[in-house]
């Protein structure tokens, strides 16, 4: 892939800089579509100077997306929010943001694309955020019939929404939420598994057109990767059970915060467990063996322990 040309939208993000770093280092040209440039600036010390060029971009604005894959080899499509806000809605960003990446990739006739999901994603899912990723998937693979797309379960790394919440809460607090009884089941992947994938996605031209499904090695429950978590930041919280609809009942209020820690629709999501399907292609399809959180997670939360750095 060397000085060929990779739009990356979303390329400031957890799973983007990773995918970022990974393209600098196989000498690719690298686009970044991101809300805001001068925050993503880090990302041009990846590569040489001039390999990383950073474009502001609405997902939802036809021309501007237009405009970051115009002259694009392969574009990697990673749009995705945790929670609304005004101006940036599941149905916007997770939606109608991969059906304009689909159709200006096939306008443009890119090579090659490459579109993160989520496991869970269903276009009939009472969750907002996965009915919106359903509709994602469809809408990209329906402009872009050669889409590769990529489901991974919750994804864990440095920079993770997850561990690192939870270690950030566990070092003020003396317990922790276990959400419906903490029996929802995860199968976490490692960030720089994803990137990978992404990778091997983008060259394999046998790829093309089919979906993966990524998760590490191992199943945890809620409250075991709770526990995983008191282990490596050595800090033993108490587990309190919340019931789904006291759960719910906190969301409504928490979810005015300009960072809800919890939404309503995030609740529901715990209602089902998020796990690699017995008939999905997987990690392993893509030639990758994944590695264990408990390989990985010493590596930095060791700052979250008492006394750490």
């Amino acid at each position: 892939m060397k000085d060929k040309v990779v739009a990356v939208v979303g390329g400031a993000g957890f799973v983007g800089r990773n995918v970022v770093r990974e393209l600098c280092n196989k000498g690719v040209r690298v686009n970044v579509g991101c809300r805001d440039t001068d925050s993503a600036k880090f990302l041009c010390s990846m590569g040489d100077v001039g390999q990383v060029n950073l474009i502001k971009v609405n997902v939802a604005n036809f021309d501007q997306m237009a405009s970051l894959i115009e002259g694009a080899d392969h574009v990697v499509s990673l749009v995705g929010i945790l929670h609304e806000s005004k101006g940036n809605t599941f149905e916007t960003v997770q939606a109608k943001g991969p059906m304009i990446i689909g159709k200006i990739a096939r306008e443009k006739n890119v090579q090659s694309l490459v579109h993160v999901s989520a496991i869970g994603a269903d276009v009939n899912s009472k969750s907002l955020y996965a009915s919106s990723k359903g509709l994602g998937e469809t809408y990209i693979r329906g402009e872009f019939d050669k889409t590769v797309i990529l489901r991974p379960s919750i994804i864990f790394g440095p920079d993770d929404n997850f561990f690192n919440r939870f270690a950030n809460l566990a070092a003020f607090v003396p317990f922790l939420p276990l959400i419906g009884g903490g029996t929802t089941k995860f199968q976490p992947v490692y960030v720089q598994d994803v990137a990978s994938a992404i990778m091997v996605a983008l060259e394999d031209s046998a790829k093309v057109g089919k979906d993966y499904e990524l998760g590490g090695p191992s199943i945890y429950s809620f409250r075991e990767l709770l526990e995983l978590l008191e282990k490596h930041t050595l800090r033993k919280r108490a587990l309190v059970n919340i019931p789904f609809f006291l759960a719910s009942l906190q969301a409504k209020f928490l979810e005015v915060l300009p960072n809800p820690p919890l939404t309503r629709d995030q609740v529901e999501l715990l209602k089902t467990d998020n796990v690699v399907s017995q008939d999905a292609l997987t990690l392993k399809d893509l030639g990758i063996s994944p590695m264990s959180c408990e390989a990985v997670l010493p590596t930095y939360l060791d700052r979250f322990r008492p006394g750490g750095r």
